[in-house]
């Protein structure tokens, strides 16, 4: 960064036990930086002026794509500290206006570029550009600018990109729960949102699952605890409701009662499978407890 205030200033707003800050003085050193340890970081804030370009296209050489926050080149002037009054947003903040437009991107399509600067936030800035490059498309496409060096992306580079987003999603799920996982959902395969027949086809699969869970609940079946996370996943991206995960099981107990009344037996046995519905919604419940941002 050319501006020491701003850099001086997200020194205090990053100095919290969340973050682990490298500063580093030059373009070579940060270059150098980079290309040593571009498999350990989380994001990279940089500020937009005339030596940008340049370490970008030096980057795109080195087949590196990282999560990253620009702010703009023409600063008005900064106070260091943080306000006292300073209070916590959602990390997808309502107002947009401190974004500029990236319909022509400095580094990548997920870039979070700044139109203003605002110290106070970066925390948000830096989980939203981490949520934009986990959901950047592994077939990316080259920006204006990279487009112009001699190295143009192959094979190699999607696939540093696409393990950079699985180190990513695993270490803010080990750091901060199920967050990683979260920024991961995309509405537009959530339950709610799906057409009819696909609607249809993800509950039939939900109760085949479940199905099984059920039926192997008080075996020694050793898979038993890999089926339930496979089947909490699954509604867990659709944004299932535990209603109706509840819904699913009085249908396969009711299924199972009337299997055991046309065989003479009693369906009392069944109770014992409330322990089965409560273990998997303990687990989804936790989920999306866990998933929600610290900052909401």
């Amino acid at each position: 960064m050319r501006s020491e205030s701003l850099a001086q200033s997200l020194e205090e707003f990053l100095s919290s036990e969340r973050y682990i800050l490298h500063n580093t003085a030059s373009e070579a050193e940060f270059l150098n930086f980079i290309e040593q340890h571009k498999h350990d970081l989380d994001c990279v804030v940089l500020q937009d002026d005339f030596s940008l370009l340049p370490a970008i296209k030096r980057l795109y050489e080195q087949g590196t794509l990282l999560p990253v926050v620009i702010f703009p080149g023409e600063l008005e002037e900064i106070t260091i500290g943080v306000a006292a009054n300073h209070q916590a947003e959602a990390i997808y903040p309502s107002d947009n206006s401190h974004l500029t437009s990236t319909a022509n991107p400095l580094f990548h399509a997920a870039e979070v570029r700044l139109s203003k600067v605002q110290p106070s936030k970066i925390g948000n800035f830096i989980d939203q550009a981490i949520a934009s490059f986990i959901e950047l498309a592994p077939e990316y496409s080259l920006t204006d600018t990279a487009a112009s060096v001699e190295t143009t992306a192959d094979s190699s580079d999607n696939s540093f990109l696409m393990q950079q987003q699985q180190r990513l999603s695993d270490k803010l799920r080990e750091r901060l729960g199920y967050l990683g996982v979260y920024y991961k959902r995309n509405p537009r395969f959530f339950f709610r949102n799906l057409p009819e027949q696909e609607r249809q086809k993800l509950l039939e699969n939900l109760r085949s699952e479940y199905r099984q869970i059920v039926l192997s609940y008080f075996s020694q079946d050793e898979s038993l605890n890999r089926k339930i996370d496979e089947f909490v996943d699954q509604a867990f991206f659709a944004d299932i409701s535990v209603s109706r995960i509840v819904e699913i099981h009085m249908e396969l107990m009711d299924e199972f009662s009337k299997h055991l009344k046309l065989e003479g037996r009693s369906d009392e046995v069944l109770l014992d499978y409330r322990l089965t519905l409560i273990d998997v919604i303990a687990h989804l419940g936790e989920m999306y407890r866990r998933s929600i941002p610290r900052e909401l």
